[in-house]
């Protein structure tokens, strides 16, 4: 269950309960779905313990005079960690995307995996499903760590983009490519760039690379991450509801990024 089916689940059962809804998804509509589901108020990723403390003061369910104990350092796990930046930094992306195109955007929760290198070829075959693709990739670096973001867009979405987009009717080649560079462009942007917030991380980006439509992925990992001995991969997905707009970002780091990557979420965590 996602927090709406929570949200259902506790108005349909009857439960005489106060929901603060804390997400990474701070869409207008996100936040004024859970409200319309009785939650009470909504704070968005990462969490500000103060606006917390703030919140429950004001309900009356906590009464301390300062809002330390709510910030408790953790131990981080780097999997954990790396999927609530993740999550955020998806949030920010999708949140762009749904302003500029006045919809809304359905975000499951990202997958991370750490991944030797013939393994690359599953996760991005599991990632388009048993649909045709178009992709395109950019490089990104900086701070000891390394990798490519990969933008997959499902060959369907392509009208559906077109229109909201407000591209012409006729939809050549040139505009496909177009409403690709377009797409990855504000996605991987905005995701990198409040990936590396979090991290007090700044990251460059590379020129993006088109890899063409129809791309078979044995081909695509070979020329892009397929050289790599490991690689971890976070996988996320998003859906524009009621549009048959799909498209999957992937962000690859190298396997000599992951120490640099653990010492940033255990600083972040701390």
């Amino acid at each position: 269950m996602d927090g709406y089916a929570v949200l259902e689940a506790l108005q349909h059962e009857g439960h005489d309960s106060l929901v603060i809804v804390v997400s990474g998804d701070i869409q207008p509509e996100a936040q004024e779905r859970v409200r319309r589901l009785g939650a009470i108020d909504f704070v968005k990723k990462p969490v500000d313990p103060e606006r917390i403390g703030a919140i429950l003061e004001r309900l009356g369910l906590w009464g301390g005079p300062t809002t330390k104990g709510l910030a408790k350092p953790v131990e981080a796990d780097l999997m954990d960690g790396l999927r609530e930046v993740a999550n955020v930094a998806m949030g920010r992306a999708a949140d762009l995307l749904a302003r500029l195109l006045e919809v809304f955007v359905v975000l499951p929760v990202p997958q991370v995996n750490l991944l030797e290198s013939g393994e690359l070829q599953m996760a991005l075959d599991d990632a388009a499903g048993n649909e045709d693709v178009s992709a395109l990739c950019q490089g990104f670096i900086g701070g000891g760590i390394a990798g490519e973001a990969l933008l997959l867009l499902h060959e369907s979405s392509y009208a559906d983009l077109a229109a909201l987009l407000s591209y012409g009717e006729v939809l050549d080649e040139q505009a496909r490519a177009e409403i690709l560079v377009d797409t990855a462009s504000l996605l991987t942007g905005a995701c990198l760039r409040a990936f590396g917030e979090q991290l007090d991380l700044g990251l460059s980006q590379g020129h993006p690379v088109l890899l063409g439509r129809h791309v078979a992925f044995p081909e695509l990992a070979g020329r892009r991450a397929g050289g790599w001995k490991r690689v971890l991969a976070i996988e996320l997905g998003l859906h524009i509801e009621h549009h048959n707009v799909s498209a999957h970002l992937l962000l690859l780091f190298t396997g000599a990024s992951l120490p640099a990557l653990e010492q940033r979420i255990s600083h972040r965590a701390a």
